[in-house]
């Protein structure tokens, strides 16, 4: 099992930050490699991947959601990865990102890849680009603020819309 631990700080504040991280569906334009996230309910996902020019899939759970603190993740089925990433308040406006993933390498290029730091390379461009994405727009596109502990989802509550979001004054968007 490989591990890839980076973080970035994003000019942002914290509830705007993890609200977009939650909007998994966007992943795919910013994130590297991801071709489609597809949200089955509040604690699954499918994803559809491109690693050393193969197409990957796999199904993935949410194990542990706490707003502006916490998502932890495992794949069910597929490619066999983990992780968890924090949200930490560096100030009002600032929101450090601490991304922790571990993935199996399932090939000999995805192995020589590893050893040569080329995923730690795309895991800090991947956050480098949601850095900008959300800086970028000046606000999240959605967020979802339920609580998910063991895996169980607890206590949904429903974000507004990109759309709802949009038609908000700039003023309020990032606050």
């Amino acid at each position: 099992m490989e591990t890839i631990e980076k973080s970035i700080d994003v000019n942002a504040p914290i509830r705007a930050v993890y609200n977009q991280w939650t909007q998994f569906e966007e992943f795919p334009r910013f994130m590297d490699g991801i071709d489609q996230v597809q949200q089955l309910d509040n604690v699954r996902l499918h994803w559809k991947a491109t690693v050393a020019g193969k197409t990957k899939e796999w199904d993935s759970e949410i194990v542990e959601q706490t707003p502006d603190k916490i998502i932890s993740w495992r794949s069910i089925a597929g490619a066999s990865n983990s992780g968890t990433v924090r949200f930490e308040a560096v100030d009002a406006n600032t929101t450090k990102v601490l991304l922790n993933l571990n993935y199996e390498p399932e090939s000999a290029t995805e192995k020589v890849g590893g050893a040569l730091g080329v995923a730690s390379g795309k895991v800090e461009g991947d956050l480098k680009r949601f850095k900008e994405f959300i800086e970028q727009r000046g606000a999240e596109t959605g967020g979802w603020r339920g609580e998910i502990h063991g895996g169980k989802e607890s206590g949904a509550d429903r974000l507004k819309t990109a759309a709802e979001i949009a038609t908000e004054p700039r003023s309020k968007r990032l606050h």
